[in-house]
């Protein structure tokens, strides 16, 4: 059947990261739900997968894992010569092993390891802290000079110093987090780009080692201290945990302190940016957000449905079956779209505008199912106290040039948001 291939200018969207960066990811969207909303995509280099753009298939899609399992192919968009290198490496097309790559069993015993400290009562408890952290960051944004860029002076490094706040790391070796997860998932974008485009697959393995190496030293130095000094927080956890009556094995361990430092860190800042430009640029909205911080939940989840930093996953099939009347085979491979999930015109009346009185608002850039993201209720909370500390003090707050967008077909979000602002 020809029908369901997308035509090439739309398949090639959905693997380039340049599009990523621009309204022609959300054209190619609005192309698929409207004539093809789930469609192949078959792109020289790469292996043929299906494109999910409705919101009902990703929903369905999410909640049937045994069905759609994480673990038996890439779950990060990958050419076929970035498979051949991941396996290489590990053995396995996954250079990591996190929750997100993992199916049951192991998905819910090492879900289980930490799950009760991303619930809402227990990130409570952590609210003084946070509020603590945020008001430094406003203190540092009201001694700007009235222009600045959002991205780099506030949103990225809040949510970093909340998350390894957290985990437990040292505020000395936020700059060699940074770097090291950079370097291990190897950012699309031209401008942080590495040079491994330039080299034989050979010497970016060798590479790659290195930087996994480097990761696995530095959490094995932590996990062996916290196994001495135990102390209250998220690295004590993971250092003494056991699955099946044993320590995690290395691999895990690594995987896990991965998943918490990242996963937790590039979301939220792009989020809260996002915020901060709908506040720049939307009528009106400033204003009544500052005379209502009750609003800003509705602020908060509004942004998370428009940047939708997670913009998408990979699944499989185990078996075959049928979506949306069309045939799946088994091994087939799925992309979740999910910014096109938040943009579906059946869920959201008019999803191109930022409304804040969006009720329900039925987002799905945590997920679902089994995978739900276990750091939802942490993101939202620290979005919500940095915005009832911050809106207070902003009178006003417009665009002072042209915001940018990290290339990146996994996550992306603001790279930069220049913007004047008077304080209140």
């Amino acid at each position: 059947m020809t029908d369901i291939k997308l035509p090439p200018n739309i398949a090639e969207t959905f693997v380039d990261p340049a599009a990523y960066a621009s309204e022609r990811l959300h054209d190619a969207y609005r192309w698929a739900r409207a004539n093809n909303p789930l469609g192949v995509a078959e792109i020289e280099g790469y292996e043929p997968f299906w494109v999910v753009t409705k919101h009902a298939d990703i929903l369905e899609i999410s909640r049937n894992n045994a069905l759609y399992p994480s673990a038996v192919k890439a779950t990060t968009l990958t050419n076929k010569q970035g498979d051949e290198r991941a396996r290489a490496i590990t053995g396995t097309p996954h250079l990591v092993r996190t929750l997100v790559q993992m199916d049951e069993p192991d998905h819910m015993k090492y879900r289980l390891l930490t799950q009760a400290w991303f619930m809402p009562a227990n990130v409570k408890k952590r609210e003084d802290a946070i509020r603590a952290l945020a008001k430094e960051a406003v203190d540092k944004f009201v001694a700007l000079p009235g222009q600045c860029d959002f991205v780099k002076d506030v949103a990225l490094h809040y949510p970093l110093r909340v998350v390894m706040n957290i985990l437990g790391v040292p505020d000395e070796d936020m700059p060699r987090m940074l770097r090291l997860t950079q370097e291990l998932f190897g950012s699309q974008d031209p401008d942080t780009k590495r040079f491994a485009d330039a080299l034989s697959p050979e010497q970016f393995m060798q590479i790659l080692l290195g930087v996994l190496q480097d990761f696995s030293d530095y959490f094995g130095k932590i996990s062996a201290d916290r196994r001495a000094n135990p102390r209250d927080d998220l690295a004590t956890l993971i250092a003494n945990a056991e699955v099946d009556g044993a320590p995690l094995p290395p691999f895990e361990q690594t995987g896990y302190y991965t998943i918490v430092a990242t996963a937790g860190h590039d979301t939220t800042s792009s989020s809260t940016a996002g915020a901060m430009w709908a506040l720049a640029t939307v009528p009106g909205l400033l204003d009544r957000m500052r005379g209502d911080l009750a609003l800003v939940p509705n602020l908060v989840e509004e942004a998370i449905r428009w940047t939708t930093p997670v913009k998408t996953f990979m699944r499989s099939a185990a078996a075959d079956t049928e979506l949306r009347g069309r045939r799946i085979a088994k091994d087939d491979w799925l992309m979740l779209c999910y910014a096109s999930g938040n943009r579906d015109e059946d869920i959201f009346p008019n999803p191109d505008t930022f409304d804040i009185d969006r009720t329900p608002n039925r987002q799905l850039a945590f997920g679902n199912g089994a995978h739900l993201c276990l750091g939802q209720h942490l993101a939202r909370l620290e979005m919500r106290i940095l915005f009832e500390e911050l809106l207070p003090k902003l009178k006003s707050v417009r665009l002072d040039g042209e915001p940018r967008y990290t290339e990146s077909v996994f996550v992306n979000g603001l790279k930069t948001l220049p913007i004047c602002f008077a304080l209140a």
